[in-house]
């Protein structure tokens, strides 16, 4: 008891040692707030940043979307199939007989209940 009652009675130039000690701990603490006050702050900026860019990165998808669409609509590419000189074919084109083999396909087979088998 005599050693921890001679600690606090310690005294250097007039000030008792534990006095010192309870300054500098509470300056550490100070400074251990402000520092992790200031980190929080620059997180938080951070993340401000990062939301901004998704926010815009966001809004550029949706522009990039209505632009496909816009390009893919079929009015627009009809439009533009007959400024091309492109139409669709009509039943009354004629194909040449020379490339009527390569054209036609077999008929598929369907075979009916009964057994039949048509063509």
């Amino acid at each position: 008891m005599t050693v921890l009652r001679r600690l606090f009675e310690l005294k250097l130039r007039g000030v008792r040692v534990v006095e010192i000690v309870g300054v500098v701990l509470v300056a550490a603490m100070v400074l251990s707030v402000y520092v992790a006050k200031a980190a929080a702050a620059r997180q938080s900026a951070s993340i401000a940043a990062l939301e901004r860019e998704i926010a815009e990165t966001d809004a550029r998808v949706r522009l990039l979307r209505a632009e496909a669409a816009r390009l893919e609509s079929p009015a627009r590419l009809e439009a533009l199939s007959r400024q091309a000189g492109l139409a669709p074919a009509d039943a009354t084109q004629v194909v040449p007989e020379a490339r009527l083999p390569e054209l036609a396909e077999p008929a598929p087979v369907v075979v009916l209940p009964e057994g039949e088998v048509t063509r």
